[in-house]
């Protein structure tokens, strides 16, 4: 069996020899003993919070666009400066440029609602915070989803799922976009410790925030995707053995993947010829012996039968026309996943790309289908909030479909 992905902040668990395996339900958790994050009663409580000033707002404004900024130009200095980056990063301006409308008004959103509870420290590594989304109506707990962005595992922030957030909160499901840290800061078993440490916290005071901590479900996209099923498969393994852990796969209800990769032993040179060099990704993935081990797709190959029943049921989401990862990764994936006996399932969005499922769908306002195929699956059990949610008003379109269309055309991505 593969050796397990490096425990959450290096906290190691009791040696498997010594402990029987720990039947699904009945886990060995331990508590967090960290005294960094913050809880409600810390920040003024949920829908109590000290309004913040207009100056506040704009000084953390500031900070979060300094930090994209200078995440962009750290991708750049890895990538190099050649006529392919220089092109695609003109496509990148022109692209973004086309939706500025719609990313101005989910930034406004983003920084000045108060639904949105911006930087919650979950951990005490670099870039341990989660932003939350939390549902206007806060009469009951809610349905959670800790969500894991995107971002080539060099400039993935949590930001990036604010617009997710909005329409899943609208929905009555609170949304927590984990950070963690990027290359160079950080590489792959940094960012699944990061993840897992995340997902603990959420396990752990998600209720103090409103959230339901038996309704809890896992997404990640893209780098997201692959980061936050890596830290699944890791804690079933711990799991399995009687490890003493911090959070169960048992606490999770289902595990949704957006535009992932599974196997990077399969997609290294695929993401050589789309620009993200493989002596980067190399070194991303601490080496090419390392690829396996964060490979999802061999892991899952490798579990024993305990290991997979803990496992929650796993749906992945492509588009067929997603060309920054192909469709096949996620086909292939739930092909092995079945094989294994874990309960799992694939829907394709024909002729989709990379960024059609998670920005511009949601950019044209209207009924869109990954969220409706994601709130489909959380509320299945609560008739009451489908037909609640069902007559509720639909959101706007954010930006011109000839902007979306032209954008869709030069995307880099």
């Amino acid at each position: 069996m593969q050796q397990p992905i490096t425990p959450v902040s290096g906290r190691a668990g009791a040696g498997a020899d010594a402990e029987p395996f720990t039947p699904r339900g009945t886990p060995r958790l331990r508590r967090r003993d960290s005294s960094a994050p913050s809880t409600p009663s810390a920040r003024g409580g949920v829908g109590r919070r000290r309004p913040t000033t207009f100056r506040e707002d704009v000084g953390h404004a500031a900070a979060e666009t300094y930090l994209v900024t200078r995440l962009a130009f750290i991708l750049l200095r890895y990538l190099g400066v050649g006529y392919r980056w220089i092109s695609q990063l003109i496509a990148l301006l022109l692209y973004a440029m086309l939706l500025m409308p719609g990313f101005i008004r989910v930034g406004y959103y983003y920084f000045f609602s108060s639904q949105v509870l911006r930087s919650v420290v979950y951990g005490d590594q670099p870039r341990n915070r989660l932003d939350l989304y939390i549902p206007k109506d806060r009469s009951k707990s809610c349905p959670v989803v800790a969500f894991v962005t995107g971002g080539a595992w060099i400039i993935g922030y949590k930001a990036w799922g604010s617009l997710l957030g909005r329409r899943l909160a609208e929905r009555g499901i609170m949304v927590a976009c984990i950070d963690y840290r990027n290359f160079p800061q950080g590489t792959i078993s940094d960012m699944v410790s990061d993840a897992s440490e995340g997902i603990s916290f959420i396990c752990e005071s998600i209720a103090t925030y409103g959230g339901d901590p038996n309704q809890i479900y896992l997404m990640g996209q893209s780098a997201g995707a692959h980061i936050s099923a890596c830290a699944l498969l890791d804690q079933a393994v711990r799991e399995s053995k009687g490890e003493e852990i911090y959070w169960s796969v048992t606490q999770i209800k289902a595990y949704f993947g957006l535009s992932g990769g599974y196997n990077m032993l399969n997609l290294i040179d695929h993401f050589h010829e789309r620009g993200l060099y493989r002596s980067i990704f190399l070194s991303i993935m601490e080496g090419r012996r390392s690829l396996a081990q964060f490979s999802p797709e061999i892991v899952t190959k490798k579990l024993s039968p305990e290991e997979i029943a803990l496992l929650p049921q796993i749906v992945l989401f492509h588009g067929t026309g997603d060309y920054s990862i192909p469709s096949s990764a996620s086909e292939t994936y739930v092909d092995v996943l079945k094989k294994a006996g874990a309960k799992a399932k694939l829907q394709l969005y024909k002729g989709k790309t990379h960024t059609d499922v998670f920005v511009q769908d949601p950019l044209r306002g209207g009924k869109d289908p990954l969220v409706e195929d994601v709130v489909s699956i959380i509320h299945a059990d609560n008739p009451n909030a489908c037909e609640k949610y069902e007559s509720s008003p639909i959101p706007e379109r954010l930006v011109s479909e000839w902007q979306i269309q032209i954008a869709r055309q030069i995307s880099p991505f």
